[in-house]
């Protein structure tokens, strides 16, 4: 299997749904392999994919790798999945998607400061942090994790959260 002969099938695809492809992962499980797609997109409200997109997606996805033969003879498990929390903030998009969470970031000189994101531009990021706006440039970014809240404050949550 090859990572960019399987991006180059699948970009044209996801992109039918909405969704664009944000890495290909083959991981070995004995004799099988994991072939892990994770994908990103708008959304509706402009805050990530939707499920049921990632569900068609998926379909369309396992067809189109199928037909194309890019994934050799072994056996292979197709996951299509998320960014999710657990993937860092790399690109301006990730942090406009993820407006109002809470997220630590980790700066190149070292420190951390962990602020709910106000806003983002394709070359800085607002935080409030205790009540006062931080703005960081994402050069200055080494690392950021947005913050699993189990009780995320109202004001913070989307009005598709909220329904």
């Amino acid at each position: 299997m090859n990572e960019s002969q399987i991006a180059g099938v699948l970009t044209p695809i996801l992109a039918q749904f909405g969704l664009e492809l944000e890495a290909v992962e083959i991981i070995a499980a004995g004799k099988r392999r994991l072939l892990r797609v994770v994908v990103d997109g708008e959304g509706p409200q402009g805050a990530g994919p939707l499920l049921d997109d990632i569900a068609a997606a998926s379909k369309a996805a396992s067809e189109a790798l199928d037909i194309a033969d890019v994934t050799g003879a072994a056996p292979y498990t197709l996951e299509v999945t998320s960014r999710g929390v657990s993937r860092p903030l790399e690109r301006p998009r990730h942090w406009r998607r993820n407006t109002g969470r809470l997220v630590a970031v980790r700066l190149c000189e070292g420190d951390t400061i962990t602020g709910r994101i106000v806003s983002s531009s394709e070359d800085v990021v607002r935080l409030d942090v205790d009540g006062d706006t931080r703005e960081i440039r994402f050069v200055d970014v080494e690392r950021a994790l947005v913050q699993v809240e189990l009780n995320r404050p109202r004001a913070a949550r989307s009005e598709d959260e909220e329904g």
